[in-house]
């Protein structure tokens, strides 16, 4: 394979219909597709859907798929100490999340249990990258009081939207926020939220409620394992003080102010930096770029700089080197460091 192809490049749009209404926002800032059923998209995902071979991962702009790519000239893409540490796995999901309609109450396994039971070697630890929101909007995070796993089934088996609702703490948010989601964390996210997520390379959630959304719970909620051993991934506990000043983060967009996203806690599963103006340096590695503002710039060490407008995503390998953005507003996620 020719190490002129592990070469930084503009992502095309990726998205395909989901269980839950979107909006027109990633359609818009992506220049994508869009419509009723697609609230998501994966942005350089070398990830598929949960039980499917092809659907969800991300083609680059000649065609060909990313994952195969990087699996052809690995070095290049992710770098020997990456590959030395997690092997060819990007360790990285981007997402853009763009609901019409409150996410159902829902978890996802950690590493250890999806080791166990679905013999995958991540879980899906995640975190919201607060884009846009409504006066008011709210994500559920954690459950107020400790649960016991029957009274979860209970409230699964018998549809209590409302049960699981009165049980969880939320939050009230705006752009500018980020929320770091440790696996096993029931959540949920009201309508309207704009959201970039970052997550470990999976697709693995277990939903407690989906009434008015399109899935079939009883049989795909719980990833094949049934919900009596599925409800062992869930954290009955709530978030202790510390925790939620861990996991809930602020930086700035309207005031533009460079900043790493997210606390410590993160770092073993991805890091995210917020870019406004000309910002420093970033050492070689694979990332993903999303870029907020009209025009901007990236310059690289070993490549072509690349001409920016809004929305634009681009896919940086470690083979292009040292990386500089000018006059750009965005969001750079990357893997956690090797």
């Amino acid at each position: 394979m020719s190490n002129s192809i592990a070469k930084p490049s503009k992502l095309p749009s990726n998205q395909f219909d989901h269980f839950y209404k979107g909006g027109d926002r990633i359609g818009q800032l992506r220049n994508g597709p869009g419509g009723p059923m697609r609230p998501e998209e994966w942005i350089g995902s070398t990830t598929t859907r949960f039980g499917q071979s092809l659907n969800g991962l991300s083609k680059v702009e000649g065609g060909q798929l990313l994952k195969d790519l990087i699996d052809q000239d690995p070095v290049n893409w992710l770098g020997e100490k990456h590959l030395k540490k997690y092997g060819s796995s990007t360790e990285i999901l981007v997402k853009l999340l763009d609901p019409d309609q409150r996410l159902p109450v829902h978890y996802h396994p950690d590493q250890k249990f999806a080791k166990e039971k679905l013999h995958l070697n991540h879980g899906k630890t995640e975190a919201w990258i607060i884009l846009e929101a409504p006066a008011g909007a709210k994500v559920g995070i954690g459950f107020k009081k400790d649960m016991k796993k029957s009274e979860i089934a209970e409230l699964v088996a018998s549809h209590d939207s409302q049960g699981l609702l009165d049980a969880l703490v939320f939050k009230e948010v705006r752009a500018g926020d980020a929320v770091f989601v440790p696996a096993g964390v029931v959540h949920a996210i009201e309508a309207g939220i704009f959201v970039l997520e970052l997550q470990e390379p999976t697709d693995l959630s277990i939903l407690l409620e989906w009434d008015g959304f399109a899935v079939d719970g009883d049989k795909d909620g719980h990833l094949d394992l049934g919900f009596d051993t599925a409800l062992d991934a869930l954290r009955l506990t709530p978030l202790s003080v510390n925790e939620e000043s861990e996991i809930l983060t602020k930086f700035e967009i309207k005031g533009k102010t460079s900043k790493k996203i997210f606390n410590q806690i993160a770092d073993p599963f991805f890091r995210a930096d917020f870019i406004a103006g000309d910002q420093n340096e970033f050492e070689a590695g694979f990332g993903i770029y999303l870029n907020l503002s009209s025009d901007g710039l990236i310059q690289f060490e070993n490549s072509d700089e690349i001409s920016l407008q809004r929305g634009d995503a681009v896919l940086i390998p470690h083979s292009a080197g040292a990386s500089r953005f000018k006059n750009c507003t965005g969001i750079l996620a990357r893997p956690p460091a090797a």
